[in-house]
């Protein structure tokens, strides 16, 4: 949790400036009189210097100093300038000089009770160090940044404070409440802030500070401005004085661990802790290299958590093929728990960076915020799974609460869920995109201003898709049509398959159609399907053929068709409700067969293999119903006694088979040539093969018993009429 900073000049721009101050000092030595040495003018300007010790404030800091070593007290932060500067360096000289302390390396026999209060002296150490950051107004910073900056900020102007302190020529008179006061009516330009003298160390106190209109802390510029200040004084020897720390920082940066390092570390050899500690820059050899095997380790499980996801798409046709809509919430399942790992391990890792391994400056930042973007990435996405993930859950769980246990039910369930969870989702993710850009330093203002282009873009292009979410609303609330039902919209008709918040799908016999939801609510809906008294129960809907009848038909034919048409449709289980009735149409005088029922079908496959079924039977039951009847012509050679022989002779040759049931034969009329009866009967049998096996017997059985009895079917006969004409010519 460190500041950053920043690398060095490039390598040649150094060696440029030194060549060029060596001629400049090899040119004014060779023209003008020797200067004074080094040493000398060193002595002369520390003449001039006022040490720490002879400062006004100096009695007063030793007692602050006192009370801090004794008791931690409540805050750094004062009422005054005074009060805030003294608390902040008492405090970070406290801080410095046990932290230094506490990294001394121990020995191995320390007992229990030695190493318990070596923890609370860490833990006393910390705390203190949290107070004394308080006092620098960091709202500069990033927020993901911001502690880690400011902590290591307040080490440098502890620096920089040592510097002032023992650099001054003049006494530095810190204002205290009362001095503030005359202050600020003195001035012109109300304004709570003071300043030390010759720097730009400034203390205010801003009136919407959250610690009150009272309280002092380190402004925002000054701690920005900090780092640069540091980097102009670190090569100047430190003047020793009793609250000076001149290796508080690079005990901070160079080492793992927090304030103080850890126990392992302390108890390596000096040379390996020396090798260990060999700087690549602003790192040393520890840091660098535990950080990118944790980054690498990172990287890899990220990698393998990815390939999982992937996988979960590449096998959902085949999982959604076996188990359908029942196994997609296991599926979403599946997908949040390959995300959750993710959140924790990246807070770890990004944990164990800045904490442990000690990460400092711009490696620190840079890592800092590539690690925060990977967890508001993740966080998004596993909102978006886990509301999904939720929402068909409780799908099911509604549905099993209402007694229900089809796939279709699920769906319609499915559907009005789904829409809300996704939405609250997609509202999680966005509001974490906004909070990633907030943390990553974004000023408020521009992303107030993002918030602000999707109303920009509802007002400008987005009616429509305004006007097709209402719509969607309605349609699920007025439920003028469900998924699974039969329905024409428009000119589609089709099963519906699904209805979204902006449109609905329509599988028709060709294609399938998405419509959006605000034509269909003008449009008009023809729903074939009939609902049952609960809501939750499967949708059925009409199925009707209407089949011409061709030919003449006798009142028994038909008689015998709606008699084998209901016993057939009544043996399918597939159908609910038949009906069977015939029809004259009155433009011409056809008859047609027309059959009706309910059927609870789901897709056109299904509805097209019980159409083709049932046209058809239906159509052999025509055929059936056409050979119920047999003309039979009688020789007018026959005599009366075997006239009256035949209905007798029939019905003996119908019921020599038990699946024919004789109804009649009867004289129908006296042609011109023979004696016509007609045999009427009716068959029993299911299958149509069957029926005609049946009949072929039953034509033989006719022509033998004719035979036997000496009956004859009289030869067709024909008559042609001669006009004279034609007789000339003959």
């Amino acid at each position: 949790m460190r500041r950053f900073r920043f690398l060095r000049r490039p390598q040649w721009l150094v060696t440029l400036i030194v060549a060029i101050a060596l001629a400049l000092q090899i040119l004014v030595s060779a023209q003008a009189a020797p200067l004074p040495t080094t040493p000398a003018i060193a002595s002369a300007r520390s003449a001039s210097l006022i040490p720490i010790q002879q400062q006004p404030f100096y009695g007063e800091l030793e007692r602050t100093a006192g009370d801090w070593s004794d008791v931690v007290l409540d805050q750094v932060v004062g009422n005054s300038p005074r009060e805030t500067l003294l608390n902040f360096y008492a405090v970070m000289a406290e801080v410095g000089q046990r932290a230094e302390r506490l990294a001394q390396p121990r020995s191995g026999q320390e007992g229990s009770r030695a190493a318990k209060e070596r923890r609370e002296k860490i833990e006393d150490a910390d705390r203190l160090f949290h107070l004394a950051v308080e006092a620098l107004d960091a709202s500069a910073f990033p927020e993901s940044v911001r502690v880690d900056r400011a902590e290591e900020a307040a080490i440098k102007l502890k620096h920089v404070l040592d510097y002032v302190f023992t650099h001054s020529r003049q006494p530095i008179a810190i204002p205290d409440e009362a001095d503030m006061k005359m202050l600020q009516e003195s001035r012109t330009n109300q304004s709570d802030s003071w300043s030390i003298p010759g720097t730009s160390i400034t203390l205010t106190s801003p009136s919407d500070s959250e610690l009150g209109s009272d309280h002092y802390r380190f402004s925002p510029a000054t701690v920005v401005a900090v780092g640069e200040m540091y980097r102009e004084i670190r090569d100047y020897p430190v003047i020793p004085q009793p609250f000076a720390t001149p290796e508080f920082l690079n005990n901070f940066i160079f080492t793992p661990g927090y304030l103080v390092p850890p126990d392992w570390y302390l108890s390596l050899p000096h040379s390996l802790r020396h090798v260990l500690g060999y700087r690549i820059g602003h790192q040393t050899l520890l840091q660098v290299v535990s950080s990118l095997i944790a980054c690498a380790l990172f990287v890899a499980v990220l990698g393998w958590l990815i390939g999982l996801l992937v996988d979960s798409y590449r096998d959902r046709p085949r999982r959604e093929q076996e188990g359908r809509s029942w196994q997609l919430d296991v599926l979403a399942w599946q997908r949040v728990l390959i995300l959750l790992p993710l959140l924790p391990l990246t807070r770890l890792v990004k944990t164990f960076v800045d904490d442990v391994v000690n990460l400092t400056g711009a490696p620190l930042v840079y890592f800092t915020y590539i690690f925060f973007v990977i967890w508001h990435v993740s966080a998004g996405f596993f909102a978006i799974y886990f509301a999904e993930a939720v929402g068909r859950s409780s799908a099911e769980l509604l549905l099993r609460l209402r007694g229900g246990g089809s796939s279709l039910q699920l769906q319609r369930i499915t559907n009005l869920v789904m829409p809300i969870t996704r939405a609250i989702g997609a509202l999680a993710s966005i509001a974490l995109l906004y909070r990633l850009l907030i943390v990553l330093g974004l000023p408020a203002n521009t992303v107030l201003a993002f918030s602000a282009v999707p109303g920009l873009a509802i007002g400008l292009g987005a009616s429509k898709l305004l006007g097709n979410l209402f719509a969607g609303l309605s349609i699920q609330t007025d439920r003028p049509l469900r998924v699974g039902e039969f329905c024409r919209v428009g000119d589609n008709l089709g099963y519906i398959t699904k209805i979204g918040l902006r449109s609905l799908e329509l599988q028709t016999l060709e294609s399938r159609i998405t419509v959006p939801n605000s034509v269909a609510e003008e449009a008009t809906i023809e729903n074939y399907s009939r609902r049952g008294i609960r809501g939750d129960q499967p949708p059925i809907q009409a199925l009707e053929l209407r089949l011409q009848l061709d030919g003449p038909f006798s009142p028994f034919q038909l008689e015998e068709l709606l008699r084998q048409s209901r016993r057939f449709l009544a043996g399918m289980a597939e159908l609910i409700d038949p009906l069977v009735t015939l029809e004259r149409r009155p433009e011409d005088s056809a008859r047609g067969l027309i059959v009706f029922a309910m059927v609870e079908l789901h897709g056109w496959q299904a509805y097209l293999s019980l159409r083709e079924q049932l046209l058809v039977h239906l159509e052999e039951l025509v055929e059936r119903a056409q050979f119920s009847e047999i003309a039979l012509a009688i020789a007018y050679g026959t005599t009366p006694e075997q006239l009256r022989q035949i209905p007798a002779l029939m019905q003996q040759v119908v019921e020599a088979d038990p699946t024919l049931t004789f109804h009649s034969c009867r004289l129908e009329r006296i042609a011109a040539f023979s004696y016509d009866h007609v045999i009427e009967f009716s068959s029993n049998q299911i299958n149509h093969e069957a029926f005609e096996d049946s009949l072929h017997d039953l034509n033989r059985r006719i022509i033998d018993v004719l035979a036997m009895e000496g009956i004859e079917i009289p030869f067709p006969t024909q008559t042609l009429m001669l006009n004279s004409s034609d007789a000339a010519h003959a």
